[in-house]
């Protein structure tokens, strides 16, 4: 894989620094791929994360976001010394899954079923940044008053 210099962009811009890291962040993480996940958009403000945990209990693990960075974990007790596997196919090993999340993104739900770990997320703005309607004066009003600054 091609690794990409963002050097120049620092050289060029001001106040981007943030989306220069986030990329370079994002061509240079290495992952293995477990566990796999399904990133899904629900509604044009909602998404949905889906991470295959089958074998792990709700108390095993661990979500949390902090500063736009969302961090699910998975801590497995060896428990092994009872069992003797012919085959082990279930992998059941630790794992630590991150993903960035867009400024007002926050999650909202999670939820485990059937081996799944569901979590919801949605976009939330602020009044101030939503689009509003601004409403106009009619005209009357503006004539009337115009008329008496004259007389």
């Amino acid at each position: 894989m091609r690794t990409l210099d963002f050097s120049p962009l620092y050289r060029s811009v001001v106040g981007f620094d943030r989306l220069a890291d986030l990329l370079d962040a994002a061509t240079s993480e290495s992952s293995n791929g477990y566990p796999p996940y399904n990133i899904e958009r629900t509604d044009e403000n909602a998404y949905r994360i889906e991470i295959a945990v089958a074998g792990f209990k709700p108390e095993d693990l661990v979500i949390e976001v902090k500063e736009n960075l969302l961090t699910v974990q998975g801590r497995k007790a060896a428990n092994d010394g009872a069992k003797r596997y012919l085959h082990r196919g279930l992998a059941e090993r630790n794992f630590e899954r991150r993903f960035q999340l867009a400024d007002y993104v926050v999650v909202a739900d999670a939820h485990l079923a059937d081996g799944l770990l569901s979590l919801s997320l949605k976009r939330e703005l602020p009044e101030a940044l939503k689009p509003r309607r601004i409403e106009i004066s009619a005209s009357e009003d503006a004539g009337l008053i115009e008329a008496d600054k004259a007389a």
